[in-house]
């Protein structure tokens, strides 16, 4: 039969305590330097005895070496949690922080929109009256300043369209001023010019139905009396 399990306790008997202890020391001591050989690591092992007696084993690197990276390793770990801890206690605080003034915010929205006013004492309500007129002095404020500004454009657009019309009604003055001089140059031309003129138009309108159009374009174009203008066009 295979040997049974062990129950790990204190033994109670002195001399086996003490052989236990022999057998176990060996084996430990022969593990740490196997591992440190198999792994190429450093291992470095303390045991004390119930009477005091040190048994130590390490690698090449020897004892001090390694206790000296041990005492380093130990301070920058403990350094380490104890910023993370700060760290986290820090964030956590902010998050509260930054979670009330958002809940106050809200309030003081609903405040602004007439709601949950009823839990407000006199002061409170004096002190929301006061940040309400002030808010509504600074919109119509900026409401009457474009206005102004809306008014103002207006105005100059106004005045551009008046300047156009004017421009306008000074070319047509112009315009007519000329009309009178064409219609003295016509009175004034020779009866020779009048019967080129009257064959050009005869060119323009072979037709007899243009000659209607002749004669009206003669008409327009001179102040000659109709029975001429008739005696022309036969």
């Amino acid at each position: 039969m295979g040997r049974g399990r062990v129950t790990l306790k204190r033994i109670e008997n002195k001399i086996n305590r003490q052989v236990t202890f022999s057998k176990r020391r060996s084996g430990l001591l022969k593990k740490a330097h196997e591992i440190s050989v198999l792994c190429d690591a450093d291992v470095a092992l303390i045991v004390f005895s119930t009477k005091g007696k040190l048994c130590e084993y390490s690698t090449d690197s020897s004892m001090e070496r390694i206790l000296e990276r041990y005492e380093r390793y130990s301070s920058a770990e403990i350094q380490l949690n104890t910023t993370h801890n700060q760290t986290q206690g820090s964030w956590s605080l902010e998050h509260a922080k930054l979670k009330a003034r958002i809940e106050l915010m809200q309030k003081t929205q609903r405040h602004f929109m007439g709601e949950e006013v009823d839990s407000l004492n006199l002061k409170e309500l004096q002190n929301l009256e006061q940040q309400l007129d002030t808010a509504l002095k600074h919109i119509r404020l900026r409401k009457n300043q474009l206005m102004l500004e809306s008014i103002s454009q207006l105005q100059k657009k106004d005045k551009d369209l008046q300047d156009q019309n004017n421009s306008l009604s000074n070319q047509i003055k112009e315009m007519e001023k000329e009309i009178p001089s064409q219609h003295k140059d016509y009175e004034m031309m020779p009866s020779f010019q009048l019967e080129v003129l009257r064959t050009n138009c005869s060119n323009a309108y072979p037709h007899a139905r243009m000659e209607g159009e002749m004669e009206e374009n003669l008409r327009q174009a001179t102040v000659m009396p109709p029975w001429m203008l008739q005696h022309m066009t036969k």
